[in-house]
């Protein structure tokens, strides 16, 4: 059986912490995103560290409109933490990098 499942959290600060399990793509992409839309304001963290598979294709679905909220990506491997940094989205930044990237150049 394939699907995203969503485990929502939330904590006594008012976040909502969005934990991923299963197969992200472009479909289960969308719901992901009405989900995030339908939480408004509130201040989200999403963790993709549980996810079996992650196709590229969601996150040019997830990305769409996603600039301007408060969304913040936890647990990305660097591939689809390029990903979304291709599309103008950062994830939470890293406590320690050893080393740097090209596009850490280039972006710069």
């Amino acid at each position: 059986m394939t699907g995203l499942q969503i485990h929502r959290e939330e904590e006594a600060a008012g976040r909502i912490t969005l934990r991923l399990e299963g197969t992200l793509d472009g479909r289960t992409a969308q719901e992901l995103r009405n989900s995030l839309q339908a939480l408004g304001q509130s201040e989200v963290v999403l963790d993709f560290a549980h996810l079996r598979e992650f196709k590229d294709s969601a996150v040019g679905v997830l990305t769409h409109g996603m600039k301007e909220g408060a969304v913040q990506l936890r647990g990305l491997a660097t591939h689809h933490e390029r990903m979304f940094r291709y599309f103008g989205v950062l994830s939470s930044p890293a406590t320690h990098r050893a080393y740097y990237t090209p596009e850490d150049i280039l972006s710069a």
